[in-house]
């Protein structure tokens, strides 16, 4: 049974109305070490499935597969089968705990006419078994944290290379099993987001190799505030993902193909107080609605646009295809230090086999501890049509 402090970090770091240095980490593995940005539910930032995980967390413009959902819901209505269903598991914090775990359900159907599709998925974060104490360390309660949001899409053609999708979301959050933060009774979070995406795709033909061009973007978790307690409201990580993935046929079995993604939070950037709490000296108010915090997101860091840069990640994986049956993986992940400061290598390999797919990611951490150091993901997928379109 593990024992942790009672004010779980996402109520420290996402209630906390300050900037301030912290040693704490948060659901997706950053070191509060600098003037990150916090939110509730950052589980649904965890890249949820093996392939992109493989890819260094890039998905937002790479081919459509069953979970495309996550990444981008308008590659829907370009993949190659009609239809199709996908489980993944990832293991948290193996090296310390065997209780805790992001499982992920994702399906997609395409519509008769074959350029609309309608997709659905369930992302469950487990914290396992869990007790509570106070500042003194004395046990108050055992509990089973847990959080999970249920979303459904429906995307369509745009024109012959383009498409556009939109998704709604219901998330659910329950870090404290009602258990009294200062006197205060806490409760579980609720929250409604919803999704903007667009996926542009073109097929060249050079001499005689076919090349592909693709283009994503994706704004998600546009949605209500989640709080854990009536005075605490935080804002959900409403995220920015623009990628490119450029694909080569080599010959009639092989192909390669490379894509990046940029990432930003659409989150204010906590501000700088004086010694005393009550004065900004440097920022922006970050107690704002939604839609204001979103557009200020671009121009609130406090150490103005050379810290609104230091906000963006980057992912860039790379993929290999033989025989349209084996896929070998490779990619990188990084932040700035100031905010986070995640450094990755992954690896990972894709099997299809009739109508199964099989993909395995491992992580490789090149800074700080990552709770998916030296740990296999897997995902495990069903085509329900055996026809390609």
């Amino acid at each position: 049974m593990r024992k942790i402090f009672f004010i779980l970090f996402a109520l420290g770091a996402a209630s906390s109305t300050q900037a301030q240095i912290s040693t704490s980490q948060d659901a997706v593995g950053r070191d509060n070490t600098s003037n990150i940005i916090s939110t509730a539910a950052s589980f649904l930032l965890i890249a949820p499935d093996s392939r992109a995980a493989g890819l260094g967390d890039a998905g937002v413009a790479t081919s459509p597969d069953i979970n495309s959902q996550h990444w981008n819901a308008s590659k829907y209505v370009f993949a190659e089968h009609k239809s199709g269903v996908s489980g993944s598991y990832t293991p948290w914090l193996k090296s310390y705990v065997d209780d805790m775990f992001v499982g992920y359900l994702a399906g997609y159907n395409k519509l008769k006419r074959g350029n609309q599709a309608i997709g659905y998925s369930l992302t469950y974060f487990n914290y396992g078994d869990m007790t509570f104490t106070d500042y003194n360390g004395t046990a108050l309660k055992d509990f089973k944290p847990k959080e999970f949001a249920i979303d459904g899409s429906y995307s369509m053609k745009l024109g012959e290379n383009l498409s556009g999708g939109l998704t709604m979301r219901y998330i659910y959050s329950n870090l404290t099993g009602k258990a009294e933060i200062g006197s205060e009774a806490s409760h579980a979070g609720h929250s409604v987001a919803g999704d903007i995406s667009v996926f542009y795709n073109k097929e060249f033909k050079t001499g005689e190799r076919y090349s592909t061009l693709s283009l994503g973007a994706n704004i998600s978790n546009i949605g209500t505030k989640m709080g854990y307690t009536s005075n605490n409201q935080n804002f959900i990580p409403t995220n920015l993902k623009l990628g490119v993935c450029y694909k080569l046929d080599i010959d009639e079995y092989n192909s390669v193909s490379a894509t990046f993604d940029i990432n930003k939070l659409l989150v204010p950037t906590p501000p700088i107080y004086n010694a005393t709490g009550d004065e900004i000296i440097a920022g922006k108010d970050d107690d704002v609605s939604v839609p204001v915090g979103i557009f200020q997101s671009f121009s609130d860091a406090p150490d103005g646009f050379k810290e609104e840069i230091k906000e963006l990640s980057y992912s860039i994986g790379f993929e290999y295809w033989y025989a349209k049956t084996f896929a070998g993986r490779m990619g990188y992940f990084t932040e700035h230090k100031d905010k986070g400061g995640r450094r990755y290598l992954t690896f990972g390999f894709g099997l299809i086999i009739k109508s199964f797919t099989f993909d395995f990611a491992y992580l490789v951490t090149t800074s700080q501890s990552n709770p998916l150091q030296n740990t296999i993901r897997f995902s495990l997928g069903f085509y329900l049509d055996n026809s390609k379109k």
